[in-house]
């Protein structure tokens, strides 16, 4: 039954952008829930002399006790009666109310309801960063080449003791405890601690055995090694068939043609790989230059939020760091630990207490800067990923509800970012809803149109500004 008027709701104001509804329930609704609740009871009721469904409301409140029936009555009404109210008083809620029943008798309900949470940047637009300059140090050159030298090695079999570095064919057996670890013929092995991670200790055991007979290496790891064999003996039995070094290239010109590309002289590769570099540092100083303006406009706002909102980034904390999405798998792993859940979610509160702030933050200036992101803007943006490599699987991936949405907040997040930069530079043009807002009043003041230039294209403009930040794909 429909309540016939408005409900009888008491609004509080709590803190952390939190509301308190008392809603008193009209007794004629809770009578008319109360039988609905026997309707529904009824058929499982089991009352001496009446079959299931036939025990008058009387008799089966009196076998199951009012209490009990009201409690039936209230897990359908309460819900509702919170989201009539929240309806009537117009509150913007962005969680689940926790409800608490009051009073039986009246039927009195309790919500706290987290409201959307309130963000003020002041005077945001006065926020100053120095962006650190870029210097290329011809260092960095020098070791991006010899990057490139090691990534386009050969290798030649040479007749000498193994050193660092060499590539070697092997039989290869490893035993510990009595139980065999390794039994490899012919494993191809790069001597270097990244290459022999597997065979811990064994890299500077070969360092200096030559091809030929086979080899008994025991090697006992420490206690306080980080590994499974902590503490145990390895025995290693090996024949190293042949050893092969690795040779690098020549750096010149001739080198400089066979890489990527292509690049006619080594001065050309060299001058890439300058620019290459100068681009990486600039966008990592741009990137520093957003996160301390961001940091800044952080430490200047007033931010309130209900603190559900906390314990949701909580959650995806701890799910990025490996907890289980399901609960009794949660609560199993915990048990195993020996660890209490609300420790756990302590320690991950910090971070997402100043990970929601941030968030917050960022899209109030987002609201504020008349930042926008069209249909037009994800499609091109599609179009211009779907030219690279691999541009069909791309498109299948994107082309999609999520896969669009997901590349509308990467865009939304950059022309932010580039709002951000703008403003700690002293460089930001007129906020988008500002220019919308003085062509609304330039319109109401004058009853004919006018033959002045038409506002700019915000929405445009930031395209563009995309575009050029874009790094290539």
């Amino acid at each position: 039954m429909e309540p016939e008027g408005p409900l009888k709701v008491t609004v509080e104001p709590l803190p952390d952008s939190q509301v308190l509804l008392t809603i008193d329930i009209d007794p004629e609704r809770v009578e008319s829930s109360l039988n609905d609740a026997y309707k529904r009871l009824a058929p499982r009721a089991r009352v001496p002399g009446f079959r299931p469904g036939k025990a008058p409301r009387a008799l089966v409140e009196r076998h199951y006790g009012r209490e009990t029936l009201l409690h039936e009555a209230l897990d359908k009404l309460v819900p509702t009666v919170v989201s009539e109210a929240i309806e009537q008083e117009k509150l913007d809620i962005v969680d689940r109310p926790d409800l608490e029943i009051a009073s039986l008798d009246p039927v009195v309900v309790k919500a706290t309801v987290p409201v959307r949470p309130t963000v003020e940047l002041g005077d945001y637009r006065s926020i100053r960063v120095e962006q650190e300059p870029v210097a290329v140090d011809q260092a960095q050159v020098d070791e991006s080449l010899q990057a490139l030298r090691e990534r386009y090695a050969t290798v030649e079999p040479v007749e000498r003791p193994i050193e660092e570095g060499d590539v070697i064919r092997a039989d290869v057996r490893a035993v510990a405890d009595g139980e065999e670890l390794v039994n490899e013929e012919d494993a191809e092995l790069r001597v270097t601690d990244q290459g022999l991670a597997s065979l811990p200790g064994l890299h500077e055991k070969l360092i200096g055995l030559a091809a030929g007979e086979p080899q008994t290496i025991e090697v006992t790891r420490p206690e306080d090694a980080e590994h499974e064999l902590a503490g145990k003996t390895i025995t290693y039995t090996l024949t190293v068939k042949d050893v092969k070094a690795r040779v690098l290239p020549e750096l010149d010109d001739e080198f400089a043609k066979e890489v990527g590309e292509g690049f006619p002289t080594l001065q050309a590769l060299r001058e890439r790989v300058e620019s290459d570099i100068r681009a990486r540092l600039e966008a990592e100083a741009q990137n520093k230059l957003e996160e301390e303006a961001l940091t800044k406009l952080v430490e200047q706002a007033t931010v309130e939020y209900p603190p559900q909102l906390v314990e949701r980034e909580v959650e995806r904390l701890m799910v990025d760091q490996g907890a289980p999405g399901d609960r009794r798998s949660f609560e199993q792993l915990l048990r195993r630990a020996g660890l209490d859940e609300e420790q756990v979610r302590g320690q991950f509160r910090p971070n997402a207490d100043e990970r929601v702030r941030r968030s917050l933050v960022h899209s109030r200036l987002r609201e504020l800067e008349g930042l926008e992101v069209t249909k037009d803007d994800v499609e091109a943006k599609l179009n211009r990923m779907a030219e690279g490599p691999n541009g069909e699987q791309i498109r299948q991936i994107f082309d999609t509800e999520n896969g669009r949405q997901a590349l509308e907040r990467t865009l939304l997040n950059q022309r932010v970012g580039e709002r951000l930069r703008q403003i700690a530079r002293g460089e930001a043009p007129e906020p988008a809803a500002k220019v919308a807002e003085a062509t609304e009043s330039a319109e109401t003041l004058t009853d004919a149109p006018t033959e002045s230039e038409p506002a700019p294209d915000a929405a445009g403009q930031e395209a563009d500004a995309v575009a050029e930040t874009e790094p290539a794909q």
